[in-house]
Protein backbone atom coordinates (compact mmCIF):
# COMPACT_ATOMS: atom_id res chain seq x y z
CA UNK A 1 0.00 0.00 0.00
CA UNK A 2 1.16 2.96 -0.39
CA UNK A 3 1.64 6.12 2.01
CA UNK A 4 0.26 9.03 2.16
CA UNK A 5 0.61 12.85 3.52
CA UNK A 6 -0.83 13.89 6.97
CA UNK A 7 -3.47 16.01 4.53
CA UNK A 8 -6.14 14.80 1.74
CA UNK A 9 -4.75 15.85 -1.71
CA UNK A 10 -8.84 16.45 -3.34
CA UNK A 11 -9.24 20.62 -2.54
CA UNK A 12 -12.55 21.71 -1.71
CA UNK A 13 -14.59 22.16 -5.03
CA UNK A 14 -18.12 23.86 -5.70
CA UNK A 15 -19.59 20.44 -4.99
CA UNK A 16 -18.07 19.48 -1.76
CA UNK A 17 -17.91 22.87 -0.12
CA UNK A 18 -17.58 21.32 3.59
CA UNK A 19 -13.99 20.66 2.55
CA UNK A 20 -13.15 23.99 2.82
CA UNK A 21 -11.44 23.98 6.42
CA UNK A 22 -11.91 27.68 6.73
CA UNK A 23 -15.35 27.39 7.16
CA UNK A 24 -17.08 27.15 10.83
CA UNK A 25 -17.73 23.58 11.79
CA UNK A 26 -21.71 24.00 12.13
CA UNK A 27 -21.85 25.52 8.46
CA UNK A 28 -19.69 22.53 7.15
CA UNK A 29 -22.05 20.00 8.92
CA UNK A 30 -25.35 21.44 7.60
CA UNK A 31 -23.90 22.22 4.17
CA UNK A 32 -22.95 18.44 4.04
CA UNK A 33 -25.83 16.89 5.76
CA UNK A 34 -28.57 19.30 3.11
CA UNK A 35 -26.04 17.20 0.17
CA UNK A 36 -26.73 13.94 1.74
CA UNK A 37 -29.54 10.95 0.97
CA UNK A 38 -31.50 9.04 2.89
CA UNK A 39 -29.33 6.04 2.29
CA UNK A 40 -26.49 8.31 3.26
CA UNK A 41 -27.60 9.26 6.46
CA UNK A 42 -28.29 5.86 7.40
CA UNK A 43 -24.74 4.82 6.82
CA UNK A 44 -23.51 7.00 9.65
CA UNK A 45 -26.13 5.25 12.23
CA UNK A 46 -24.22 1.69 12.05
CA UNK A 47 -20.82 1.26 14.00
CA UNK A 48 -19.37 -1.94 13.65
CA UNK A 49 -16.71 -4.77 13.69
CA UNK A 50 -13.97 -4.36 11.11
CA UNK A 51 -10.63 -6.28 10.90
CA UNK A 52 -6.85 -5.50 9.06
CA UNK A 53 -6.91 -7.32 5.79
CA UNK A 54 -8.07 -7.09 1.74
CA UNK A 55 -10.81 -4.11 1.54
CA UNK A 56 -12.59 -6.82 -0.40
CA UNK A 57 -12.64 -9.55 2.07
CA UNK A 58 -15.40 -10.57 4.67
CA UNK A 59 -14.28 -11.40 7.68
CA UNK A 60 -14.95 -15.05 8.80
CA UNK A 61 -14.97 -14.89 12.34
CA UNK A 62 -17.47 -12.71 13.21
CA UNK A 63 -19.15 -13.11 9.44
CA UNK A 64 -18.62 -9.62 8.62
CA UNK A 65 -18.78 -7.71 4.90
CA UNK A 66 -15.89 -6.45 3.85
CA UNK A 67 -15.31 -2.97 4.01
CA UNK A 68 -16.15 -2.30 0.56
CA UNK A 69 -19.21 -3.07 0.36
CA UNK A 70 -19.51 -1.29 3.91
CA UNK A 71 -18.50 2.15 2.81
CA UNK A 72 -19.77 1.62 -0.86
CA UNK A 73 -22.90 0.01 -0.56
CA UNK A 74 -24.01 0.83 3.02
CA UNK A 75 -22.14 4.31 2.89
CA UNK A 76 -20.87 3.18 6.38
CA UNK A 77 -17.97 5.24 7.65
CA UNK A 78 -18.11 4.03 11.45
CA UNK A 79 -16.03 0.77 12.32
CA UNK A 80 -14.58 -0.96 15.12
CA UNK A 81 -11.08 -2.62 15.00
CA UNK A 82 -10.84 -5.84 15.98
CA UNK A 83 -7.63 -7.75 16.38
CA UNK A 84 -4.17 -6.74 15.99
CA UNK A 85 -1.21 -6.83 13.18
CA UNK A 86 2.27 -7.93 13.08
CA UNK A 87 2.73 -3.90 12.83
CA UNK A 88 1.74 -0.28 13.40
CA UNK A 89 2.59 0.47 10.11
CA UNK A 90 0.90 -2.37 8.70
CA UNK A 91 -2.22 -1.22 10.37
CA UNK A 92 -1.30 2.46 9.68
CA UNK A 93 -1.17 1.38 6.10
CA UNK A 94 -4.37 -0.60 6.15
CA UNK A 95 -6.24 3.00 7.47
CA UNK A 96 -5.00 4.88 4.67
CA UNK A 97 -6.11 2.31 1.98
CA UNK A 98 -9.76 1.94 4.04
CA UNK A 99 -10.03 6.40 3.80
CA UNK A 100 -8.91 6.20 0.49
CA UNK A 101 -11.99 3.68 -0.13
CA UNK A 102 -14.00 6.39 1.60
CA UNK A 103 -12.79 9.39 -0.15
CA UNK A 104 -13.51 8.17 -3.84
CA UNK A 105 -17.45 7.57 -2.64
CA UNK A 106 -20.07 10.44 -3.43
CA UNK A 107 -19.63 12.74 -0.31
CA UNK A 108 -16.19 11.75 0.79
CA UNK A 109 -17.03 11.29 4.15
CA UNK A 110 -13.61 10.31 6.04
CA UNK A 111 -14.02 7.04 8.42
CA UNK A 112 -14.28 7.33 12.41
CA UNK A 113 -11.78 4.34 13.12
CA UNK A 114 -12.43 3.10 16.87
CA UNK A 115 -10.35 0.51 18.87
CA UNK A 116 -11.34 -1.05 22.20
CA UNK A 117 -8.92 -1.56 24.89
CA UNK A 118 -5.38 -2.70 23.34
CA UNK A 119 -2.92 -1.44 25.45
CA UNK A 120 -2.49 -4.73 28.10
CA UNK A 121 -2.53 -8.40 28.76
CA UNK A 122 -6.42 -9.27 28.00
CA UNK A 123 -7.30 -11.10 24.25
CA UNK A 124 -11.52 -10.98 24.45
CA UNK A 125 -12.57 -10.24 20.73
CA UNK A 126 -15.85 -8.87 22.76
CA UNK A 127 -14.06 -6.46 25.13
CA UNK A 128 -10.10 -6.27 24.85
CA UNK A 129 -7.20 -7.08 22.62
CA UNK A 130 -3.98 -8.02 23.35
CA UNK A 131 -1.35 -5.15 23.26
CA UNK A 132 0.92 -6.42 19.88
CA UNK A 133 2.91 -3.73 18.59
CA UNK A 134 1.93 -1.33 21.02
CA UNK A 135 3.09 -0.66 24.30
CA UNK A 136 1.76 -3.11 26.87
CA UNK A 137 0.79 -1.91 30.76
CA UNK A 138 -1.41 -3.55 33.44
CA UNK A 139 -5.27 -3.63 33.13
CA UNK A 140 -7.23 -1.14 33.91
CA UNK A 141 -7.61 -2.32 37.24
CA UNK A 142 -3.97 -2.61 37.95
CA UNK A 143 -4.15 1.19 36.84
CA UNK A 144 -6.31 1.44 39.94
CA UNK A 145 -3.83 -0.89 41.90
CA UNK A 146 -1.44 1.95 41.91
CA UNK A 147 -4.03 4.86 42.48
CA UNK A 148 -2.14 7.64 40.43
CA UNK A 149 -3.89 9.93 38.58
CA UNK A 150 -0.85 11.64 37.16
CA UNK A 151 0.26 8.27 36.16
CA UNK A 152 -3.26 7.45 34.42
CA UNK A 153 -3.49 10.47 32.72
CA UNK A 154 0.38 9.93 31.31
CA UNK A 155 -1.00 6.37 30.23
CA UNK A 156 -3.80 7.64 28.23
CA UNK A 157 -1.63 10.17 26.54
CA UNK A 158 0.86 7.88 25.36
CA UNK A 159 -2.33 5.65 24.16
CA UNK A 160 -3.58 8.84 22.24
CA UNK A 161 -0.28 9.54 21.02
CA UNK A 162 -0.14 5.70 19.63
CA UNK A 163 -4.15 5.67 18.73
CA UNK A 164 -3.79 8.58 16.55
CA UNK A 165 -0.05 7.26 14.78
CA UNK A 166 -2.07 4.76 13.23
CA UNK A 167 -5.84 6.24 12.46
CA UNK A 168 -7.45 5.23 15.66
CA UNK A 169 -9.64 8.20 17.31
CA UNK A 170 -12.51 6.71 18.91
CA UNK A 171 -11.53 4.77 22.59
CA UNK A 172 -14.18 2.42 23.53
CA UNK A 173 -13.55 3.13 27.05
CA UNK A 174 -12.67 4.21 29.89
CA UNK A 175 -14.90 1.78 31.30
CA UNK A 176 -15.81 3.18 34.78
CA UNK A 177 -18.45 0.84 36.02
CA UNK A 178 -18.41 -0.11 39.84
CA UNK A 179 -16.35 -3.91 40.30
CA UNK A 180 -19.62 -4.68 43.45
CA UNK A 181 -20.41 -7.69 42.08
CA UNK A 182 -17.18 -9.84 42.47
CA UNK A 183 -18.01 -12.65 40.14
CA UNK A 184 -19.07 -10.13 37.16
CA UNK A 185 -16.38 -10.99 34.14
CA UNK A 186 -15.72 -7.53 33.08
CA UNK A 187 -14.45 -6.29 36.65
CA UNK A 188 -10.62 -6.27 35.05
CA UNK A 189 -11.58 -3.08 32.69
CA UNK A 190 -13.24 -1.23 35.42
CA UNK A 191 -10.98 1.05 38.01
CA UNK A 192 -12.23 -1.40 40.78
CA UNK A 193 -15.33 -1.20 43.55
CA UNK A 194 -14.37 2.49 45.15
CA UNK A 195 -16.36 5.27 43.34
CA UNK A 196 -14.41 8.01 43.81
CA UNK A 197 -11.45 6.49 43.10
CA UNK A 198 -13.29 5.17 39.47
CA UNK A 199 -14.20 8.61 39.53
CA UNK A 200 -10.77 10.24 39.66
CA UNK A 201 -8.95 7.75 37.32
CA UNK A 202 -11.79 7.56 34.69
CA UNK A 203 -11.71 11.39 34.72
CA UNK A 204 -7.80 11.58 34.21
CA UNK A 205 -8.18 8.52 31.74
CA UNK A 206 -9.97 10.84 29.39
CA UNK A 207 -8.07 13.95 29.94
CA UNK A 208 -4.87 11.82 28.57
CA UNK A 209 -6.96 10.62 25.86
CA UNK A 210 -8.39 13.70 24.63
CA UNK A 211 -6.07 16.34 25.14
CA UNK A 212 -5.69 19.46 27.26
CA UNK A 213 -8.60 20.96 24.30
CA UNK A 214 -10.63 18.59 21.87
CA UNK A 215 -9.27 18.64 18.31
CA UNK A 216 -7.02 17.15 15.51
CA UNK A 217 -4.53 15.52 17.59
CA UNK A 218 -7.83 13.80 20.16
CA UNK A 219 -9.33 10.26 20.58
CA UNK A 220 -12.95 10.69 21.38
CA UNK A 221 -13.88 8.65 24.51
CA UNK A 222 -16.48 6.50 24.50
CA UNK A 223 -17.27 6.01 28.56
CA UNK A 224 -19.38 3.03 29.32
CA UNK A 225 -21.33 1.34 30.85
CA UNK A 226 -23.96 4.07 31.52
CA UNK A 227 -25.96 4.30 34.10
CA UNK A 228 -23.05 1.36 35.82
CA UNK A 229 -22.43 -2.12 34.76
CA UNK A 230 -21.69 -3.98 37.99
CA UNK A 231 -24.67 -4.31 39.40
CA UNK A 232 -25.01 -7.88 37.65
CA UNK A 233 -27.58 -10.62 38.97
CA UNK A 234 -25.34 -13.50 40.02
CA UNK A 235 -22.09 -11.87 38.36
CA UNK A 236 -23.68 -12.90 34.93
CA UNK A 237 -23.02 -11.03 31.87
CA UNK A 238 -25.58 -9.75 29.77
CA UNK A 239 -23.51 -10.15 26.62
CA UNK A 240 -25.20 -13.09 27.64
CA UNK A 241 -28.97 -14.02 28.03
CA UNK A 242 -28.79 -15.60 31.45
CA UNK A 243 -27.16 -12.33 32.83
CA UNK A 244 -29.48 -9.96 31.18
CA UNK A 245 -30.70 -8.60 35.04
CA UNK A 246 -29.08 -5.63 36.66
CA UNK A 247 -30.42 -6.15 40.47
CA UNK A 248 -30.40 -2.92 43.00
CA UNK A 249 -31.30 -4.99 46.57
CA UNK A 250 -28.94 -2.33 48.45
CA UNK A 251 -30.96 0.46 46.60
CA UNK A 252 -27.79 2.53 45.31
CA UNK A 253 -28.51 2.55 41.54
CA UNK A 254 -27.69 6.25 42.26
CA UNK A 255 -23.44 5.43 43.78
CA UNK A 256 -22.79 3.79 40.58
CA UNK A 257 -23.13 7.43 38.11
CA UNK A 258 -20.75 8.85 40.67
CA UNK A 259 -17.74 8.01 38.23
CA UNK A 260 -20.09 8.81 34.82
CA UNK A 261 -20.67 12.31 36.86
CA UNK A 262 -17.06 13.03 36.46
CA UNK A 263 -16.22 11.93 32.91
CA UNK A 264 -19.06 14.66 32.30
CA UNK A 265 -16.92 17.26 33.76
CA UNK A 266 -13.78 15.98 32.20
CA UNK A 267 -15.62 16.23 28.90
CA UNK A 268 -16.24 12.56 27.52
CA UNK A 269 -17.54 13.36 24.16
CA UNK A 270 -19.25 9.46 23.88
CA UNK A 271 -21.21 7.56 26.12
CA UNK A 272 -22.04 3.84 25.66
CA UNK A 273 -25.16 2.38 27.79
CA UNK A 274 -25.32 -1.09 28.49
CA UNK A 275 -26.65 -4.62 27.59
CA UNK A 276 -28.57 -5.28 31.21
CA UNK A 277 -32.06 -4.22 32.06
CA UNK A 278 -32.86 -2.67 34.94
CA UNK A 279 -35.21 -4.87 37.49
CA UNK A 280 -37.11 -3.17 40.70
CA UNK A 281 -35.94 0.43 39.59
CA UNK A 282 -38.14 3.57 38.75
CA UNK A 283 -36.97 2.90 35.05
CA UNK A 284 -38.31 0.65 32.14
CA UNK A 285 -37.40 -2.85 32.79
CA UNK A 286 -35.84 -3.03 29.42
CA UNK A 287 -32.01 -3.00 28.24
CA UNK A 288 -30.11 0.32 29.05
CA UNK A 289 -29.70 0.92 25.09
CA UNK A 290 -33.62 0.77 24.83
CA UNK A 291 -34.15 2.55 27.90
CA UNK A 292 -36.00 6.15 27.08
CA UNK A 293 -36.16 6.61 31.21
CA UNK A 294 -32.25 6.18 31.16
CA UNK A 295 -30.64 7.60 27.61
CA UNK A 296 -32.80 10.48 27.61
CA UNK A 297 -34.44 11.26 30.71
CA UNK A 298 -31.14 10.73 32.75
CA UNK A 299 -28.38 10.93 30.70
CA UNK A 300 -29.95 13.35 28.03
CA UNK A 301 -32.54 15.53 30.40
CA UNK A 302 -30.70 15.12 33.85
CA UNK A 303 -27.25 15.11 32.82
CA UNK A 304 -27.51 17.82 30.10
CA UNK A 305 -25.26 15.19 27.76
CA UNK A 306 -25.56 16.12 24.08
CA UNK A 307 -22.63 14.10 23.16
CA UNK A 308 -22.77 11.00 21.17
CA UNK A 309 -24.88 7.77 22.29
CA UNK A 310 -24.22 4.78 21.11
CA UNK A 311 -25.37 1.51 21.74
CA UNK A 312 -23.44 -1.60 22.74
CA UNK A 313 -22.79 -4.24 20.09
CA UNK A 314 -25.45 -6.27 18.95
CA UNK A 315 -28.64 -5.08 20.03
CA UNK A 316 -31.16 -5.73 17.22
CA UNK A 317 -29.58 -9.39 15.12
CA UNK A 318 -28.57 -11.94 15.91
CA UNK A 319 -25.21 -13.35 15.04
CA UNK A 320 -23.06 -16.05 13.89
CA UNK A 321 -19.46 -15.54 16.38
CA UNK A 322 -16.86 -18.49 15.94
CA UNK A 323 -19.29 -20.58 14.43
CA UNK A 324 -22.29 -20.52 17.07
CA UNK A 325 -25.41 -18.45 16.98
CA UNK A 326 -25.92 -15.77 19.66
CA UNK A 327 -29.26 -13.65 20.03
CA UNK A 328 -29.21 -9.96 19.65
CA UNK A 329 -29.05 -8.56 23.31
CA UNK A 330 -32.35 -6.92 23.00
CA UNK A 331 -32.98 -7.66 26.51
CA UNK A 332 -36.35 -6.79 27.44
CA UNK A 333 -37.10 -6.44 23.94
CA UNK A 334 -36.31 -9.77 22.72
CA UNK A 335 -40.62 -10.20 21.37
CA UNK A 336 -39.13 -7.20 18.93
CA UNK A 337 -38.56 -7.75 15.37
CA UNK A 338 -35.18 -6.34 14.36
CA UNK A 339 -36.37 -2.90 13.00
CA UNK A 340 -38.92 -2.25 16.10
CA UNK A 341 -35.83 -2.74 18.27
CA UNK A 342 -34.09 -0.01 16.09
CA UNK A 343 -37.83 2.10 16.49
CA UNK A 344 -37.07 1.89 20.23
CA UNK A 345 -33.25 2.03 20.46
CA UNK A 346 -34.32 5.71 18.51
CA UNK A 347 -37.01 6.62 20.88
CA UNK A 348 -34.59 5.96 23.58
CA UNK A 349 -32.71 9.01 22.65
CA UNK A 350 -29.45 6.74 20.96
CA UNK A 351 -27.53 8.19 17.71
CA UNK A 352 -25.84 4.80 16.72
CA UNK A 353 -25.95 1.33 16.79
CA UNK A 354 -23.20 -0.95 18.15
CA UNK A 355 -21.90 -3.98 15.71
CA UNK A 356 -24.68 -3.62 13.53
CA UNK A 357 -24.54 -3.10 9.81
CA UNK A 358 -28.32 -2.72 8.41
CA UNK A 359 -29.31 0.83 7.35
CA UNK A 360 -31.86 -0.50 4.98
CA UNK A 361 -34.39 -1.24 7.90
CA UNK A 362 -33.45 2.06 9.17
CA UNK A 363 -34.13 3.49 5.62
CA UNK A 364 -37.67 1.68 5.50
CA UNK A 365 -38.30 3.08 8.76
CA UNK A 366 -38.15 6.69 7.66
CA UNK A 367 -39.90 5.80 4.56
CA UNK A 368 -42.51 4.13 6.65
CA UNK A 369 -43.23 7.08 8.39
CA UNK A 370 -42.05 5.48 12.02
CA UNK A 371 -39.29 7.51 12.27
CA UNK A 372 -38.66 11.48 11.17
CA UNK A 373 -35.90 12.60 8.80
CA UNK A 374 -35.90 15.57 11.53
CA UNK A 375 -34.84 12.49 14.21
CA UNK A 376 -32.22 11.29 12.17
CA UNK A 377 -30.98 14.39 11.40
CA UNK A 378 -30.14 15.38 14.95
CA UNK A 379 -28.09 12.16 15.88
CA UNK A 380 -26.78 12.80 12.19
CA UNK A 381 -25.64 16.42 12.99
CA UNK A 382 -23.40 14.86 15.87
CA UNK A 383 -22.20 12.19 14.46
CA UNK A 384 -20.84 14.31 11.37
CA UNK A 385 -19.52 17.14 13.92
CA UNK A 386 -17.49 14.54 15.57
CA UNK A 387 -15.32 13.79 12.62
CA UNK A 388 -15.26 17.56 11.70
CA UNK A 389 -13.77 18.43 14.97
CA UNK A 390 -11.44 15.54 14.86
CA UNK A 391 -10.24 17.05 11.87
CA UNK A 392 -10.56 13.90 9.59
CA UNK A 393 -12.49 15.97 6.72
CA UNK A 394 -8.87 17.78 6.75
CA UNK A 395 -6.56 15.12 7.65
CA UNK A 396 -7.66 11.70 7.12
CA UNK A 397 -4.54 10.14 6.41
CA UNK A 398 -1.78 9.41 8.62
CA UNK A 399 2.46 8.83 8.24
CA UNK A 400 2.80 4.90 8.35
CA UNK A 401 6.55 5.43 8.21
CA UNK A 402 6.20 7.23 11.41
CA UNK A 403 3.71 5.14 13.28
CA UNK A 404 6.00 2.49 13.51
CA UNK A 405 8.51 4.95 15.27
CA UNK A 406 5.95 6.31 17.92
CA UNK A 407 3.65 2.79 18.60
CA UNK A 408 5.72 0.94 21.03
CA UNK A 409 8.47 2.90 21.45
CA UNK A 410 11.13 2.55 24.02
CA UNK A 411 10.19 5.18 25.71
CA UNK A 412 6.33 4.09 25.87
CA UNK A 413 7.37 0.62 27.07
CA UNK A 414 9.48 1.79 29.52
CA UNK A 415 7.03 3.25 30.68
CA UNK A 416 4.25 0.42 30.22
CA UNK A 417 6.93 -2.22 32.00
CA UNK A 418 7.70 0.66 35.13
CA UNK A 419 3.65 0.54 35.90
CA UNK A 420 3.61 -3.34 35.75
CA UNK A 421 6.05 -3.23 38.51
CA UNK A 422 4.46 -0.77 40.15
CA UNK A 423 0.60 -2.29 39.96
CA UNK A 424 1.77 -5.50 41.53
CA UNK A 425 0.49 -6.10 45.53
CA UNK A 426 2.05 -8.02 48.02
CA UNK A 427 -0.68 -9.56 49.75
CA UNK A 428 0.99 -11.93 52.30
CA UNK A 429 5.30 -12.39 53.17
CA UNK A 430 5.75 -14.78 55.62
CA UNK A 431 9.20 -14.74 57.88
CA UNK A 432 11.20 -17.88 57.38
CA UNK A 433 12.33 -19.24 60.26
CA UNK A 434 11.13 -16.39 62.43
CA UNK A 435 14.16 -14.24 60.68
CA UNK A 436 13.16 -12.26 57.87
CA UNK A 437 10.61 -12.23 55.30
CA UNK A 438 10.25 -14.34 52.25
CA UNK A 439 10.07 -11.11 49.50
CA UNK A 440 12.94 -9.96 48.67
CA UNK A 441 14.18 -13.11 47.25
CA UNK A 442 18.34 -13.07 47.12
CA UNK A 443 19.55 -13.49 43.87
CA UNK A 444 21.33 -16.62 42.76
CA UNK A 445 18.89 -19.01 44.40
CA UNK A 446 17.81 -21.78 43.11
CA UNK A 447 14.33 -21.56 41.40
CA UNK A 448 11.14 -24.00 40.44
CA UNK A 449 8.66 -22.32 38.75
CA UNK A 450 5.83 -22.78 37.16
CA UNK A 451 4.30 -20.50 34.66
CA UNK A 452 7.90 -18.51 33.51
CA UNK A 453 9.64 -19.44 30.79
CA UNK A 454 13.35 -20.96 31.92
CA UNK A 455 15.33 -18.44 30.30
CA UNK A 456 13.80 -15.88 32.24
CA UNK A 457 14.43 -17.70 35.61
CA UNK A 458 17.82 -18.04 34.92
CA UNK A 459 17.96 -14.26 34.68
CA UNK A 460 17.22 -14.28 38.18
CA UNK A 461 18.49 -17.83 39.80
CA UNK A 462 19.52 -21.48 39.05
CA UNK A 463 16.67 -22.85 37.69
CA UNK A 464 15.45 -26.35 39.47
CA UNK A 465 14.08 -29.19 38.61
CA UNK A 466 11.57 -29.61 40.50
CA UNK A 467 10.42 -28.11 43.84
CA UNK A 468 12.55 -30.79 46.01
CA UNK A 469 15.91 -29.25 44.86
CA UNK A 470 14.77 -25.56 45.01
CA UNK A 471 15.47 -22.98 47.47
CA UNK A 472 12.19 -21.13 46.40
CA UNK A 473 9.31 -21.89 44.20
CA UNK A 474 7.48 -19.24 42.39
CA UNK A 475 4.02 -20.52 41.06
CA UNK A 476 1.88 -18.17 38.53
CA UNK A 477 -1.58 -18.64 38.88
CA UNK A 478 -4.62 -17.41 36.93
CA UNK A 479 -8.34 -16.56 39.21
CA UNK A 480 -10.50 -19.32 38.26
CA UNK A 481 -13.69 -19.27 35.78
CA UNK A 482 -16.25 -22.22 35.06
CA UNK A 483 -16.58 -23.13 31.09
CA UNK A 484 -19.16 -22.31 29.24
CA UNK A 485 -20.80 -24.07 26.63
CA UNK A 486 -19.14 -21.73 23.43
CA UNK A 487 -16.08 -20.05 21.96
CA UNK A 488 -16.89 -16.61 22.74
CA UNK A 489 -18.72 -17.10 25.92
CA UNK A 490 -15.88 -18.33 27.65
CA UNK A 491 -13.34 -15.05 26.74
CA UNK A 492 -15.80 -13.58 29.23
CA UNK A 493 -14.55 -15.43 32.85
CA UNK A 494 -17.22 -16.01 34.94
CA UNK A 495 -19.36 -18.41 37.23
CA UNK A 496 -17.01 -19.89 40.76
CA UNK A 497 -14.28 -17.73 42.25
CA UNK A 498 -13.05 -21.13 44.34
CA UNK A 499 -10.17 -22.62 42.64
CA UNK A 500 -9.99 -26.55 41.77
CA UNK A 501 -9.38 -29.05 44.50
CA UNK A 502 -6.32 -30.15 42.28
CA UNK A 503 -5.14 -26.68 42.29
CA UNK A 504 -5.37 -26.28 45.58
CA UNK A 505 -3.94 -29.72 46.66
CA UNK A 506 -0.60 -28.91 44.13
CA UNK A 507 -0.12 -25.65 46.00
CA UNK A 508 -0.06 -27.19 49.34
CA UNK A 509 1.90 -30.09 47.85
CA UNK A 510 4.69 -27.82 46.29
CA UNK A 511 4.45 -25.25 49.58
CA UNK A 512 5.45 -28.23 51.78
CA UNK A 513 8.28 -29.33 49.67
CA UNK A 514 9.84 -25.50 49.85
CA UNK A 515 9.16 -21.83 50.33
CA UNK A 516 6.80 -21.08 47.64
CA UNK A 517 5.47 -17.43 46.27
CA UNK A 518 2.32 -17.69 44.60
CA UNK A 519 1.52 -14.82 42.37
CA UNK A 520 -2.05 -14.87 41.06
CA UNK A 521 -3.87 -12.44 38.06
CA UNK A 522 -6.75 -11.16 39.66
CA UNK A 523 -9.02 -10.61 36.47
CA UNK A 524 -11.78 -11.03 39.60
CA UNK A 525 -11.34 -11.18 43.63
CA UNK A 526 -10.62 -14.81 43.22
CA UNK A 527 -11.14 -16.77 46.28
CA UNK A 528 -7.17 -17.04 47.83
CA UNK A 529 -8.32 -18.22 51.75
CA UNK A 530 -6.42 -21.71 51.83
CA UNK A 531 -3.59 -20.47 49.54
CA UNK A 532 -2.98 -17.82 51.60
CA UNK A 533 -2.59 -20.22 54.82
CA UNK A 534 0.32 -22.49 52.62
CA UNK A 535 2.24 -19.86 50.56
CA UNK A 536 5.37 -18.08 52.22
CA UNK A 537 3.94 -14.89 49.97
CA UNK A 538 1.37 -14.37 47.82
CA UNK A 539 1.27 -11.73 45.19
CA UNK A 540 -1.50 -10.24 43.03
CA UNK A 541 -1.18 -8.62 39.75
CA UNK A 542 -3.30 -7.41 36.77
CA UNK A 543 -1.27 -8.12 33.92
CA UNK A 544 2.21 -8.22 34.27
CA UNK A 545 5.10 -9.49 31.96
CA UNK A 546 7.94 -12.43 34.02
CA UNK A 547 10.39 -10.35 34.19
CA UNK A 548 8.40 -7.28 35.38
CA UNK A 549 7.28 -9.85 38.47
CA UNK A 550 10.67 -11.10 39.03
CA UNK A 551 12.41 -7.47 39.20
CA UNK A 552 9.19 -6.73 42.02
CA UNK A 553 10.14 -10.44 44.02
CA UNK A 554 14.17 -10.27 43.97
CA UNK A 555 14.02 -6.58 45.22
CA UNK A 556 14.92 -4.84 42.10
CA UNK A 557 12.18 -2.82 41.81
CA UNK A 558 8.69 -1.72 44.37
CA UNK A 559 5.76 -2.57 44.16
CA UNK A 560 3.15 0.26 44.78
CA UNK A 561 -0.23 -1.66 44.38
CA UNK A 562 -3.19 -1.54 46.47
CA UNK A 563 -6.11 -3.62 46.25
CA UNK A 564 -8.74 -1.54 44.22
CA UNK A 565 -11.40 -4.27 45.69
CA UNK A 566 -12.13 -6.25 48.40
CA UNK A 567 -10.91 -9.98 48.15
CA UNK A 568 -13.75 -12.18 50.01
CA UNK A 569 -13.10 -15.01 52.14
CA UNK A 570 -15.24 -17.67 50.72
CA UNK A 571 -18.26 -18.53 48.56
CA UNK A 572 -21.25 -18.23 50.81
CA UNK A 573 -19.98 -14.56 51.45
CA UNK A 574 -19.66 -13.84 47.61
CA UNK A 575 -23.49 -15.08 47.42
CA UNK A 576 -24.63 -13.26 49.97
CA UNK A 577 -23.38 -9.77 48.77
CA UNK A 578 -25.86 -7.41 47.55
CA UNK A 579 -24.71 -6.73 43.55
CA UNK A 580 -24.95 -2.78 43.75
CA UNK A 581 -23.52 -2.41 47.22
CA UNK A 582 -19.43 -2.09 47.18
CA UNK A 583 -17.37 -3.44 50.18
CA UNK A 584 -20.66 -5.81 50.95
CA UNK A 585 -18.74 -9.20 51.30
CA UNK A 586 -18.25 -10.49 55.11
CA UNK A 587 -15.29 -10.78 56.66
CA UNK A 588 -13.26 -10.25 53.54
CA UNK A 589 -9.51 -11.98 53.54
CA UNK A 590 -8.02 -8.47 52.79
CA UNK A 591 -9.71 -4.91 52.15
CA UNK A 592 -9.57 -2.57 49.46
CA UNK A 593 -6.46 -0.61 49.88
CA UNK A 594 -4.20 -3.78 51.38
CA UNK A 595 -1.17 -3.85 49.62
CA UNK A 596 2.46 -4.62 51.57
CA UNK A 597 5.53 -2.69 51.37
CA UNK A 598 8.90 -4.46 49.92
Amino acid sequence: MTDLTATRTDAPAADRPWLDAGLPVDERVELLLAEMTLEEKAGLFFHTMIAVGDLAESNPAFGTPSAVDFVESRHMTHFNLLGTAPSAGEIAEWHNALQRLAASTRLGIPVSLSSDPRHSFSDNPGAAIMAGPFSQWPETMGLAAIGDEELVERFADIARQEYTAVGLRVALHPQVDLATEPRWSRAVATFGEDADLSARLGAAYIRGFQGASFGAGSVSTMTKHFPGGGPQKDGEDPHFAYGREQVYPGESFELHLTPFEAAFDAGTRQVMPYYGMPVGTQYEEVGFGFNKSVITGLLRERYGFDGVVCTDWGLLTDAEIFGDRHPARAWGAEHLSPRERMKKVLDAGADQFGGEACPELLVELVVDGDIAEERMDASARRLLREKFVLGLFDAPYVDAEAAGAIVGSPEFRAAGAEAQRASITVLTNELIGSVQPTLPLARGLRIYAEGIPAEIVAEYGVLAQGPKDADVAILRLKAPFETRATTFENFFHAGSLDFDAETIAHVLEVARAVPTVVDVFLDRPAILTPLVGAASAVVANWGVSAHALLDVLTGAAHPKGRLPFDLPRSTAAVEANRPDVPFDTEDPLFRFGHGLPL
